[in-house]
Order: C-alpha cells, then sequence, then structure tokens
C-alpha cells in the first residue's frame, strides 16, 4: 500500500490546490473523496495540521479529514539524519546568511544615498532578503516533521515547498509532484476495482 505524508502545501498553494479546486473548501472535499476510493494511507503531522487549521478553517470537514488523513507525529528521538547531510544543510544556512548580509549591506548603502527613506525600499529589502534566507531551505519545524514522518514511514512526501522536496531527496524520501497528486490518487483508485 502507498503512503503520502502530506504538507499544507497541497491544500494552500494556488497551483497544487487548483488541481481538486479553486476554492479552498471544495479543495478539501474533493480532496477527501478522492482519498475515500484510493488504497493509500494518507498522514500529515500534528504540527502541520494544525498549522493547516489556521490556515483553512475546516468546520465540519475537520471529522471527515481526520478520518482520511492520520494525524501522527514522526518518532523524533528514533530517527537519525546522515552526518553529510547535517553538514551540507549547516554549510548551506552559512551562505544563505553570507548572501542575506550583502543584501543589508547594499540596501544600507542606497538608503544612505537617500535624503528620506523610501517605503519601496525597506519592502525590497525584506523581500530579497527572505528569498536568500528562505526559499528553497528546510525553515521551520513542520518542514521537518513532515520530512522526517515520510522517512520513518518510507512515504512519499506531497509537498509544493522547495525547501522541503530538496531535503527530502537528499535522506533518500520519495517524491511526488504535487501537481499530480489528483491524477495519481485517481488512477490509483482505478487500480483498486
Amino acid at each position: 500500500m502507498r503512503r503520502f505524508v502530506l504538507d499544507t502545501s497541497i491544500f494552500t498553494n494556488p497551483t497544487t490546490m487548483a488541481q481538486f479546486s479553486d476554492d479552498p473548501m471544495e479543495c478539501i472535499r474533493v480532496f477527501l473523496s478522492l482519498a475515500r476510493e484510493t488504497p493509500t494511507e494518507f498522514y500529515m503531522p500534528l504540527s502541520v495540521y494544525e498549522e493547516f487549521q489556521r490556515v483553512r478553517e475546516m468546520g465540519e470537514l475537520a471529522a471527515d479529514f481526520e478520518t482520511e488523513v492520520w494525524i501522527r507525529s514522526p518518532r523524533r528521538f528514533q530517527l537519525t539524519i546522515p552526518a553529510e547531510v547535517m553538514y551540507e544543510f549547516i554549510n548551506e544556512v552559512r551562505e544563505r546568511i553570507d548572501r542575506g548580509l550583502r543584501i543589508a549591506e547594499e540596501h544600507t548603502k542606497r538608503a544612505g544615498e537617500l535624503s528620506t527613506m523610501e517605503p519601496e525600499i525597506i519592502t525590497e529589502l525584506r523581500e530579497r532578503f527572505r528569498s536568500a534566507m528562505r526559499k528553497g531551505l528546510l525553515d521551520s519545524r513542520e518542514d521537518v516533521d513532515v520530512v522526517l514522518l515520510a522517512m520513518e514511514l518510507d512515504a512519499e512526501l506531497a509537498s509544493a515547498d522547495q525547501g522541503m522536496r530538496k531535503f527530502a531527496n537528499r535522506v533518500g524520501v520519495k517524491l511526488v509532484t504535487p501537481e499530480y497528486l489528483r491524477r495519481i490518487m485517481e488512477n490509483l483508485g482505478t487500480q483498486r476495482s
């Protein structure tokens, strides 16, 4: 039986969400309907489920969601990550910090040349800094929980988060293209009958 560990991006990223529906609640309904017909197991760590509930008020769908999606945290104290992966991660974080500092220095110099601080400079600094520091990087406990749970269960990671996918690939977690999840579920459902 195939197993999938879900990230909130399946239901919140406009591109991945659209395969089920553009409407947030209908997206969840369609996913749940397909999940019922698919001989697979779906999981989501508790930390991610709580994050998801802050973003999407599911109301009466919450019980249906918990019926189809196992809410389970990884066994953090029993899992190991290869040291080489951690060394690569630390090097990447260090490089990103250096890039972020260079961006901050550049914007500080630009701001010093102006007689008044333009709000656009601060906005641009925030966007460039966020991109340099976080884009494509495993950057939250929730992200780590998803990857660890997929690793522990030998499950496929279903996420549009590039940082999560990159790290999962480093530790040998199976990946599914998030935009194909609906079609994969449909294909698995037809194999069942």
